[in-house]
């Protein structure tokens, strides 16, 4: 089977925007019956009206910044961090004097009832008996300089 490739992004966008939103163009990257993932990228000043959805979703942020609504609370949000909009609460996405580019994971369900069980089975089978925890390390990088010891005191 070849390799899959969706691409996004700069050039790939719709240029029209979700519905209900103005600013914010996105392109979709996957869709099927277990959910959709999608890329969204607000310009300055963009926003995505409040709204609720059946289904549980994520927006993760993965440059800039903006400001989020879920319910009555609002919070400002910044790259590296993911936003729960549960199902069936509004929920909102707007950005003011920045841009902000973002992932939306929204799945099938209200919650993960409907993969319960199917992942626990796929590991079972997998792994074949008891999982213990992984020991070990990762590989020291040879680029790198060692770290300093922090009982030495500080560096001369």
């Amino acid at each position: 089977m070849p390799i899959e490739i969706r691409r996004f992004g700069v050039g790939h966008r719709r240029p029209d925007g979700p519905a209900g939103t103005s600013g914010v163009t996105g392109q979709p990257i996957h869709s099927d019956e277990r959910g959709v993932i999608s890329e969204l990228a607000f310009a300055r000043g963009a926003q995505m009206e409040p709204h609720a959805v059946p289904n549980t979703t994520w927006l993760i942020v993965i440059e800039g910044g903006g400001w989020v609504g879920v319910g009555d609370e609002r919070t400002r949000v910044a790259a590296g961090e993911a936003v729960l909009w549960p199902a069936d609460i509004p929920h909102a996405a707007w950005t003011e004097h920045s841009e902000m580019r973002a992932f939306v994971i929204e799945f099938a369900d209200a919650d993960d009832a409907a993969m319960r069980g199917i992942v626990e089975g796929r590991a079972r089978e997998l792994a074949a008996g008891p999982v213990s925890p992984a020991e070990g390390s990762l590989r020291p990088d040879p680029s790198r300089p060692p770290r300093p010891d922090p009982e030495a005191g500080e560096p001369a």
